[in-house]
């Protein structure tokens, strides 16, 4: 993925498996998952996956399973032994087992939760009621928005993409309950109508567990604030677009983006008094804003940021906030049908609070050395690929292919763990204090961000723990990162053969790299700044190249009635492709001109493609594809290998696919990129 950090987001961890045995070599190839009735010139994913998609159902606890999902299962084990260890025995006080322990045992007292309700929410609501004035009303949104509620606006501090020794603070649109602006704007999509019919009844519920006033009036007119709020939004496509986005203004010169909104109170409140200036994703967005602070009537205003702050916290407030908001959010939006037993949710509520802390003792038990210098291994590989196939590029021309070079070069790569874990001492955690342990862990984690400001960049820094199987590229670091977990079977096993490396974690390997010259990433030079390294030419001719990518995914249709979006997810097509087509470079280079040895009936170069297509196996209910392809970058599962192999030239040789076959593509056709 192509990684972009914010103050207020929030991540799901999916956490890796237990320690890696090294038995002899093996195929690496998941027989049982194959379907042998399907041929891989017709469908490959269903060739590579049908056996496991057939007999894997989804569990009712999750809205999708997929083999991330697997993993984090087997892990679950693992990091429930951590953290129980650590709650069921007296820690010393102060101590990362102290807090982790507390904080767990904290969340699992359901009673005392229940008993709380919504009382600690009080004060704030009271305080809500008692606006009557545009000054109190600005004062209430700084107050809230640093408390981690979900606002209009959203904030957060990263590197200054045009400056990325330097942090800055950014500010973007935000404020929706549904997950994208077209559920709202496009009213003739039946795919979206179960959520908005579902909606009136979620924020009236919500709103009376802190109002007993509320009515389906006042739920409706928050609605069609949000309706407001939508109409005045940039598309998810707009957004990846980092020039557009890159709108610095200095503090002074806020105003002119409106008159109403009183920007210097709002940032001493939050705390930025040190920025001198300010960079504005969607300056349209915040006029838009200012203007409706005036137009949108006081009353649901305060509606709005009480319904908000329940929402923010309604994991907190005991089973029955939580499961109106499971209803909704999960079951409605999602088709989860079941909440996941209390003890998964605590794992992950400790994951993402005291993640490195976890982290650490996860490492020391399941993360050998050997793995890590065998990444290294392979990535160096990947990266002398990439090089070589710069020089070779025919659409390049020599004076920007030493530009792309050297980008190469500048490329750091993190691998299992960060050298310098994350300092919990200044973070208090109570036993017995669910919600103020919540709140004291925002709080923690706010200041952390704030204080970056005016300080040198942390280039030690991670944006995942070493527990999370996922991978990233950060663009103003031209860094690649892979925790421990994404290092780990199926993705990654010491015991298999080089082929199934290759595909599955070479693949991702190739896939972060290439988020470094992607539609996104090749706009940053290798210091991580947004700065055009280009030639007109170079530039036309690559854009070229990605249009035909655009065109081909905008041809495939998971369910009936929407298709992907190929602009929205370009740079992730662009990572698999380049990606896959890298990670079959280094393979081939790593057999030194020696045959691959044929295991289970397959050759290398097959088995490379099995493994690749075996790491993106999975299946979503109706109702989360529908939402990701309104709003997830990444293409579904089966087009990460359906789309992206009948470009790929060696894929023909492998399996032989010949014209009549539903995977072939005309050679003229096919795109290639890096």
């Amino acid at each position: 993925m192509r990684f972009k950090y914010s103050l207020l987001a929030a991540a799901l961890l999916l956490s890796g498996t237990s320690a890696i045995a090294e038995p002899a070599v093996q195929s690496g190839v998941d027989l049982q998952a194959l379907d042998r009735q399907t041929r891989p010139q017709d469908d490959f994913y269903q060739f590579a996956n049908g056996g496991w998609l057939d007999n894997t159902p989804i569990p009712d606890i999750y809205s999708g399973y997929t083999i991330y999902h697997q993993v984090y299962e087997d892990a679950e084990v693992a990091l429930k032994a951590i953290i129980e260890q650590a709650a069921q025995n007296k820690q010393q006080a102060g101590s990362e087992a102290q807090k982790v322990g507390d904080l767990y045992n904290s969340w699992m007292d359901a009673e005392a939760i229940n008993k709380l309700g919504v009382s600690p929410l009080l004060p704030a609501i009271a305080q809500i009621d008692a606006i009557s004035t545009q000054e109190q009303l600005q004062a209430m949104l700084a107050k809230l928005s640093r408390a981690g509620v979900d606002l209009p606006f959203a904030f957060y501090i990263q590197p200054d993409l045009k400056n990325s020794a330097e942090y800055a603070v950014y500010f973007s649109q935000n404020g929706l309950t549904l997950p994208d602006r077209d559920y709202y704007l496009q009213t003739d999509n039946e795919k979206f109508a179960k959520a908005r019919e579902g909606l009136p009844g979620y924020i009236k519920q919500m709103l009376s567990f802190v109002d007993h006033t509320a009515t389906a009036v006042r739920a409706q007119a928050i609605i069609d604030f949000e309706t407001q709020i939508a109409q005045q939004q940039w598309s998810r496509v707009d957004n990846r677009d980092d020039e557009k986005t890159y709108n610095p203004y200095p503090v002074a010169e806020l105003s002119k983006l409106g008159t109403h909104l009183q920007w210097q109170p709002m940032l001493s409140t939050l705390g930025l008094d040190k920025a001198e200036k300010v960079i504005i994703s969607q300056p349209d967005y915040f006029m838009a804003m200012d203007k409706m602070l005036q137009s949108v009537d006081l009353s649901v205003w305060k509606d709005y940021l009480k319904y908000n702050l329940i929402r923010a916290h309604a994991t907190d407030l005991g089973d029955d906030v939580d499961e109106v908001h499971f209803q909704f959010m999960a079951k409605t939006l999602s088709g989860q049908e079941k909440q996941r037993p209390r003890w998964k949710r605590g794992i992950s509520l400790v994951n993402g609070s005291l993640g490195e802390a976890v982290g650490r003792l996860y490492v020391e038990q399941h993360f050998p050395a050997k793995a890590k210098s065998k990444m290294q291994e392979l990535v160096n590989n990947v990266l002398t690929v990439l090089d070589e196939g710069i020089d070779k590029l025919e659409w390049m021309s020599d004076e920007t292919k030493i530009k792309a070079k050297q980008k190469a070069a500048n490329f750091t790569t993190k691998i299992g763990y960060p050298d310098k874990w994350r300092d919990y001492s200044k973070l208090n955690i109570v036993e017995g204090d669910h919600f103020g342990n919540a709140q004291r862990v925002h709080d923690y984690n706010y200041q952390r961000q704030v204080d970056k400001l005016g300080q040198p960049i942390d280039r030690t820094e991670w944006f995942m723990t070493p527990q999370t199987v996922n991978a990233y590229y950060d663009p103003t670091q031209n860094e690649i990162v892979f925790p421990a977990a994404r290092l780990q079977p199926p993705f990654f096993q010491l015991s298999a053969d080089d082929a199934i490396n290759y595909g599955a974690i070479g693949g991702v390997i190739g896939h972060e790299i290439s988020h470094g010259f992607d539609d996104s990433g090749s706009k940053y030079d290798g210091d991580g700044n947004l700065k055009n390294w280009w030639s007109e030419s170079d530039r036309k001719a690559f854009e070229q190249r990605t249009t035909m990518l655009v065109e081909q995914y905008n041809q495939f249709s998971p369910i009936e009635g929407m298709t992907v979006n190929g602009e929205l997810t370009l740079g992730e097509n662009i990572g698999d492709l380049s990606g896959v087509a890298m990670a079959y470079k280094a393979y081939i280079r790593s057999l030194n001109g020696k045959p691959a040895p044929v295991i289970d009936g397959f050759t290398g170069p097959q088995r490379f493609f099995i493994g690749y297509a075996m790491s993106r196996k999975g299946k979503y209910k109706e109702e989360t594809t529908i939402s990701r392809l309104a709003s997830d970058p990444h293409s579904p599962l089966k087009y990460r290998v359906n789309g992206v192999y009948p470009n790929i030239d060696a894929f023909y040789q492998a399996f032989d696919v010949k014209p009549g076959d539903a995977m072939y593509l005309p050679p003229e056709q096919r795109v290639k990129i890096w």
